[in-house]
C-alpha cells in the first residue's frame, strides 16, 4: 500500500509504545505514504474477525457520503486512512469550554454526517455513547472514524444515537446542550418520529426544535 515508515505517537500507549489508538479489532498507528502522513489500522492478532476487508467495504461506503476519513488502502490485515488531526468529543468537551456557537456547529455537522449514513443505511453502531468515535480539531471541525461495529443489516440509528448522546449524555452538562431544547418530551417526540421514518421532513424538524 506504500507504506514507507510508521510513527509512533499518541496518547494511548501499548507496553510503553504511543499509539493514536487501540480497539477490539486494531491498533491504530501514524504511517507515511508517498510522503504523506496518514492513519494505520493495524489487525490485532486476537481480533474477533479474519481480516479487514469488511470494515474497508463500509468506510468506502461512508466515504461515498462525505462521511470518515477517507479510506486510502486495504488489505486483510491493513486500513490505510487520512489522518484526521483531533481529539475525542468527550475530551473536547471537558477541556476546550467551547462556546455556544461552536458547540452548534459540531452538533449540526455531525447530525448531517449521521443523516447521510441513514440514508444509505450504514449503522455506525458506537455513537450512542461515542466516547472516542468522534474526533473533534482545533477549528471545530467534527469527523466520525471506526466504523469495525457499522452494520448495513441493523436498523440505522446514528442520527438518534448521537442526538441522545448530545442532549442527555454525559457530555450535556459541559456542553450545556440541554439548554437547546424547550422540553426534552418535544425532541423525544421528534426522535421517535424520525426513528419511525427517517424523511428528510422529519429529519429537519429535528433541526428546527434544535435551532440549528
Amino acid at each position: 500500500m506504500g507504506v514507507s515508515a510508521v510513527r509512533f505517537d499518541g496518547r494511548t500507549l501499548i507496553d510503553g509504545v504511543p499509539v493514536l489508538g487501540k480497539g477490539c479489532v486494531g491498533i491504530v498507528t501514524e504511517a507515511i505514504v508517498e510522503g504523506e502522513l496518514t492513519a494505520l489500522k493495524i489487525r490485532r492478532l486476537d481480533a474477533d474477525r479474519p481480516s479487514m476487508l469488511e470494515e474497508a467495504r463500509l468506510l468506502r461506503l461512508a466515504n461515498a457520503v462525505e462521511v470518515g476519513p477517507r479510506l486510502i488502502g486495504s488489505t486483510r490485515n491493513f486500513l490505510v486512512m487520512q489522518l484526521f488531526r483531533g481529539i475525542p468529543l468527550f475530551r473536547w468537551a471537558e477541556s476546550s469550554h467551547p462556546s455556544r456557537v461552536r458547540v452548534r456547529r459540531v452538533l449540526s455537522d455531525l447530525l448531517y454526517a449521521c443523516f447521510r449514513l441513514d440514508a444509505v443505511g450504514l449503522d455506525h453502531g458506537e455513537l450512542s455513547h461515542a466516547p472516542r468515535n468522534v474526533l473533534v480539531d482545533g477549528v471545530g471541525g467534527a469527523c466520525i472514524v471506526d466504523f469495525e461495529s457499522a452494520s448495513m443489516v441493523r436498523r440505522v440509528a446514528n442520527v438518534t444515537s448521537l442526538l441522545q448522546y448530545f442532549l442527555f449524555g454525559s457530555i450535556s452538562k459541559n456542553l450545556r446542550t440541554s439548554d437547546m431544547v424547550a422540553s426534552k418530551r418535544t425532541v423525544v417526540r421528534a426522535l421517535s418520529e424520525y426513528k419511525r421514518e427517517s424523511s428528510v421532513e422529519n429529519f429537519q424538524s429535528v433541526l428546527r426544535i434544535l435551532r440549528l
